[in-house]
């Protein structure tokens, strides 16, 4: 194996914002914002979502509604089951 290829692993913290959660983790990716956690310094990584906040994973459906399409679906589901 050739020797310096390979980036830097460093601990970080995966904060989602929505949800409030923190995962800790090691990564390639830093950033400007460090927080100290038992000792060991960790830069903070900003999520908008995470499986702490996505509907997949929490079960909470929230629809955003685009120019009617959710009705639109709907109407067409409900006469697809009449049939």
């Amino acid at each position: 194996m050739k020797k310096d290829i390979h980036p830097q692993l460093h601990p970080v913290i995966f904060r989602d914002a929505g949800a409030g959660a923190d995962f800790r983790a090691f990564s390639t990716v830093t950033s400007e914002e460090k927080e100290t956690v038992d000792g060991v310094e960790y830069y903070v990584i900003r999520l908008d979502v995470s499986s702490a906040s996505h509907p997949f994973f929490t079960g909470k459906q929230k629809l955003v509604d685009t120019s009617g399409r959710v009705e639109r679906f709907k109407r067409q589901l409900k006469t697809a089951s009449q049939k």
